[in-house]
């Protein structure tokens, strides 16, 4: 598998496990970046590779007065100062062609939301910025039509191209992750990444907003790893009962660094 690379960190060929985590939106500056810095020092602690992940705008809500975040603006700014702050990578979402030249002067790696995926001019947009492009699977597809994607991107040329699973509709409001699922997208040669409390979530499932079963994450997350995914995606808060956005499906902090030491013993187990 090839590598890829993101500010100095490289990912993928067989190296060992990355992560992505924060919260799931900017709620306040100085909560947003406490959470950072808390993250990385468990990631270092435990020698991790880490990259910050905070959406500047939630714009795939269940309901219209849902918190959004502080809109692309004003959260590019505090993303850039976290990413000085903290010395690390940054990944954000971008759902519009017209939000990726901003966000490509800022983020690391430009994510495309998974209700996204099939929107070329999105897809080829941010892969032709030459930025690392991480590509979430849409609830609505199977595996293999991801390489699809992938080949979307790579007519512009650019290689620093990552997926990632964070599940499949199953039913009403309920999201099941097929483990079959990495390697599969494995195979296309690019890192496969688990978003392991998206894929824990029940969509509208609050009927304004999302639920979910963040007890069920550790389980997921020790499969996903015994699988061989690359990396993994995790939305960590101080308090998720407090959380403006996706607060059921994310990980207490404290939870955080017991849940990492064991999936970096599984990866090592499993990469051998």
């Amino acid at each position: 598998m090839r590598t890829v690379q993101i500010k100095d960190i490289t990912v993928g060929g067989g190296k060992g496990l990355f992560v992505l985590a924060g919260p799931c939106v900017i709620e306040d500056y100085d909560r947003t970046l406490a959470i950072g810095k808390r993250a990385k020092e468990i990631c270092e602690r435990l020698g991790v590779p880490y990259i910050f992940k905070a959406s500047f705008d939630k714009a795939n809500r269940s309901s219209f007065s849902s918190f959004r975040g502080p809109g692309l603006e004003e959260g590019l700014k505090m993303l850039a100062s976290i990413k000085k702050e903290l010395n690390v990578p940054v990944v954000s979402d971008i759902h519009s062609i017209e939000q990726i030249e901003p966000a490509a002067e800022v983020l690391d790696i430009l994510q495309i939301p998974a209700f996204l995926c099939r929107q070329t001019d999105l897809v080829y947009g941010a892969a032709k910025t030459g930025k690392c492009v991480n590509v979430k699977k849409g609830q609505f597809m199977a595996p293999k039509d991801m390489e699809n994607v992938l080949n979307k991107m790579k007519e512009t040329g650019n290689e620093n191209l990552m997926l990632t699973e964070r599940g499949f509709s199953f039913g009403y409001n309920n999201l099941v992750v097929d483990m079959r699922s990495f390697p599969i997208m494995r195979s296309f040669d690019y890192p496969v990444i688990f978003d392991a409390t998206h894929s824990v979530q029940l969509p509208g499932g609050a009927g304004t907003k999302s639920s979910g079963n963040r007890e069920f994450v550790p389980n997921l997350a020790r499969a996903a790893v015994a699988s061989g995914v690359d990396g993994l995606f995790f939305e960590v808060h101080d308090n998720p009962e407090e959380a403006l956005s996706d607060g059921p499906n994310m990980l207490y902090l404290d939870q955080f660094e017991d849940v990492l030491r064991d999936l970096v013993a599984i990866d090592k187990i499993v990469k051998g």
